[in-house]
């Protein structure tokens, strides 16, 4: 499983899983000469993009099996060496020097060199790219910041020692630098191949699988590697069947060997007397949902506004409703399973008096004043239940007007960066990596990319800024307890739930894990022959 790079419309948060792995198979979708009983079958929609510089998705997808990085993140969470067979850190904690696999190649055979990976990173960095992850992955490298910004043409530091010996030289001692290294804008592409024409639909990665073929919006299918620089997968093939259609049903009918289950399917799957119940697995997800509000834009430039409509919404009944038994209600931003979690333990409570206070001491004891504000959610024809819910709830509570705006879910993120919010936008975050600055610092330093509702709070910035060298792990998640209450205060967005993950898995697959959130595992999984 994996989010939309990361921020997705929270309709879908209680069934994030079941809704990217969607599809209908049709028999003559899948190659003859694809042994079924090695091959992983798994349903999904049309990839936005197979390009790392420019996902919004984690490395569990089907880019992250064809393309790798420097480092990885295992089944248990853990930073492990991937392309980089091992690395030496200076003591200041500024310089990593990185030895590349002698044996690693792209898939058409071509060594990989340091080259590659400083091709790959300043190509992710360069303006003309337009990624807009480079910055918060790759923007601890000294010279970044200066390449995002045009003012350079190479990344100041990073050097070349010989063909297979890379050294980094950061701006700062950050301590969660190589986990952010296995995020997908890390890994490394062929500078010819990425030159061509149409060269997502043949890329020359260096992961596990190689691109076999890929028919858009029917089937994208994926093959074992054979010479991959460390052990080669264990099943032959990984095919995605693209579009959208009755997953569970093509489960059941053994066509597809997981699929993400939530709501009503989920209760019937907690049923031990169902069928299902043998395939259940669940995990707490390290995710958020939450709603998104325009700091910059009034009325919701003004801090009172912000806690009016957070007094004003009855959190509790929403998870009740919409997440069931599959959601805890958010206090803060991290999520359960997070370290540092429970920095806030009580969320603002539901008082549409202390509500309807707050914004008449801003200066709208009329509602009308506030005029028509704008919710940005993604859709095709009808605004989904939960954002109605919200709707109608600030509108009985406080007797505002509030416009639902429909966007295309292909394009959501997308409008999102470019900064077209409204003033009310459907949002969620899930980690990267287990670490709080992977929520607090990327979503809420003023200077963030990913700060999209800009939001801004000079001492929530420092507190974040010495978080990020501090080596005492108390003393780091004490500093992110600061900012937690900082964010209940100031709410610059409303947080909803933490929601959990479950997947039905079929007995034939071995080693899968569900993790809580997504790591490259699919060359690790075997199957033993359909039964």
């Amino acid at each position: 499983m994996r989010r939309l790079k990361h921020f997705w419309p929270l309709a879908f948060l209680p069934l994030l899983l079941a809704c990217q792995l969607t599809s209908q198979l049709r028999p003559n979708n899948i190659d003859s000469e694809i042994d079924r009983d090695n091959a992983i079958i798994l349903s999904g929609g049309q990839p936005r993009t197979l390009d790392p510089a420019l996902t919004y998705g984690g490395p569990d997808n089907a880019l992250g099996a064809i393309f790798s990085g420097l480092v990885t993140l295992d089944q248990q969470l853990q930073v492990q060496p991937d392309l980089a067979a091992g690395w030496q850190i200076s003591e200041d904690g500024l310089v990593y020097t990185f030895y590349l696999h002698q044996n690693a190649v792209f898939h058409d055979g071509r060594p990989v060199t340091v080259q590659d990976v400083i091709f790959s990173w300043e190509r992710a960095a360069d303006p003309v790219t337009g990624s807009d992850t480079a910055q918060t992955y790759l923007g601890d490298i000294a010279g970044v910041q200066e390449k995002l910004a045009g003012t350079a043409v190479a990344i100041s530091g990073l050097r070349a020692i010989d063909d297979h010996t890379l050294e980094v030289r950061l701006t700062a001692p950050v301590v969660y630098f190589l986990e952010k290294l296995a995020y997908p804008v890390a890994f490394v592409v062929d500078a010819e191949n990425v030159t061509q024409a149409d060269w997502e639909h043949h890329p020359n990665g260096t992961g596990p699988f190689t691109l076999q073929e890929w028919r858009d919006d029917d089937i994208l299918i994926l093959a074992r590697n054979e010479y991959f620089y460390r052990d080669p997968a264990n099943i032959s093939h990984l095919v995605y069947l693209l579009g959208a259609n009755l997953p569970l049903s093509l489960y059941e009918q053994d066509e597809i060997d997981l699929v993400g289950v939530g709501g009503d399917t989920l209760a019937r799957a907690q049923d031990p007397n169902d069928p299902l119940a043998a395939d259940l697995r669940q995990t707490a997800s390290l995710c958020t949902s939450s709603i998104g509000l325009n700091n910059r834009l009034a009325p919701l430039d003004d801090v009172r506004v912000r806690q009016a409509l957070a007094y004003a919404l009855d959190r509790q009944k929403l998870v009740d409703i919409f997440w069931e038994d599959s959601g805890l209600q958010a206090a803060g931003a991290l999520p359960p399973g997070m370290p540092g979690y429970g920095g806030v333990t009580q969320p603002l409570p539901y008082d549409p008096a202390r509500a309807r206070q707050l914004l008449a001491e801003a200066g709208y004891a009329d509602p009308a004043d506030l005029g028509t504000l704008t919710f940005y959610t993604a859709g095709y024809d009808e605004v989904n239940g939960l954002v109605t819910a919200v709707i109608t709830l600030w509108q009985e509570t406080l007797g505002i007007t509030i416009e639902p705006v429909l966007l295309d879910p292909y394009t959501y993120n997308d409008q999102l960066y470019a900064g077209d919010i409204g003033h009310f936008f459907s949002s969620g975050w899930c980690a990267d990596y287990p670490d709080p600055q992977n929520f607090l610092d990327i979503l809420y330093h003023s200077d963030s990319v990913q700060n999209l509702s800009g939001y801004h709070s000079a001492m929530v910035d420092r507190l974040l800024e010495q978080a990020r060298t501090e080596r005492d792990v108390p003393t780091r998640l004490a500093l992110y307890a600061q900012v937690e209450q900082h964010l209940a205060e100031d709410v610059p967005v409303i947080f909803l739930a933490h929601g959990v993950t479950a997947v039905l898995v079929k007995p034939r697959v071995q080693n899968y894990i569900l993790t809580p959130l997504g790591v490259p595992q699919w060359h690790l999984v075997s199957v033993t022959s359909k039964q």
